[in-house]
This record gives structure tokens, C-alpha cells and sequence, in this order.
């Protein structure tokens, strides 16, 4: 386990106090959750962005596959 030292803002520590004491958590166990469900927020939000780019990049090929099955039953 890595030792951290950090700053926060003083309304955002007064709200995660307050929290805390509600939760019952200590705080270490509570900054850790919720780095951890941020990271996977991040993380979500990073895929989705990645998947719209490979996305819009084989746009025009899938149109023309679709096209050409389209062409092809049309055909028949």
C-alpha cells in the first residue's frame, strides 16, 4: 500500500468528514472508494470516447458493406 499526502479543499474535506461520520467508514477506506469509483468513471468515459473515434473511422466502410448486401438482396 502506497502512503499519500494530500490537499483538499476545505468544504470538500468539512463534506467528506461529515459523510464519514454517517457512514461509519474510516477515513482512508473512504478516499480509497471513492478514487476507485472515480478511476472506473474515468475509465468508462475514456472506452466510450475511444469507441465513438474507431467508431466514426469505419462509418463509411460499414455504409458501403450495407450497400452492397442490400445491392445483393435486391437481386435475389
Amino acid at each position: 500500500m502506497k502512503t499519500l499526502s494530500l490537499k483538499l479543499e476545505d468544504h470538500i474535506f468539512i463534506d467528506a468528514e461529515s459523510v464519514i461520520a454517517k457512514v461509519k467508514k474510516t477515513r482512508n477506506r473512504y478516499i480509497n472508494e471513492a478514487v476507485d469509483h472515480y478511476n472506473r468513471y474515468n475509465k468508462r468515459k475514456i472506452l466510450a470516447a475511444k469507441l465513438a473515434k474507431e467508431s466514426k473511422l469505419v462509418q463509411d466502410e460499414s455504409m458501403s458493406v450495407l450497400a452492397e448486401f442490400e445491392r445483393i438482396s435486391d437481386e435475389d
